[in-house]
């Protein structure tokens, strides 16, 4: 017999009640840390690919666990980045790459990546193009 009865009850017992089922993060994404070939911005823009269900009520289920269908679910009609993605399901980020990952392997995503800075235009342009601007 323990020697602290109450000590091996909150083992047994180690999360509170309003926490629900717990599931680890390695859990959902079959232990996987990387998101595959692509990496995710935190800024990179998710697009769902799917149709509308209202649009297409007879479509099948789809072969995905449950958080990827809310990532698709939310990126229906509102893309999203991966930060805000991984704020609204409250997960860690490199999960939600991770799902992404699959998502977009699936065809079932469209990424929006930004734009690298090496690419935008110089700031010295942009003055140019604002003083000609005002001198309109």
């Amino acid at each position: 017999m323990p020697r602290n009865p109450l000590a091996a009850a909150r083992r047994a017992h180690w999360y509170d009640d309003e926490a629900g089922p717990l599931v680890r993060p390695y859990a959902m994404t079959g232990g996987r840390t990387g998101g595959g070939e692509q990496q995710f911005d935190l800024i990179a823009v998710v697009v769902s690919e799917l149709p509308d269900p209202a649009l297409a009520p007879d479509a099948p289920e789809l072969p995905v666990g449950p958080e990827q269908a809310q990532i698709l679910r939310r990126c229906l009609g509102t893309p999203l980045s991966v930060a805000e993605l991984a704020a609204d399901l409250d997960l860690p980020v490199g999960v939600v790459r991770v799902l992404l990952g699959d998502l977009l392997a699936a065809g079932l995503i469209r990424v929006n990546r930004p734009v690298p800075p090496a690419l935008l235009p110089d700031e010295r342009i942009l003055q140019e193009v604002i003083h000609g601007l005002r001198a309109l």
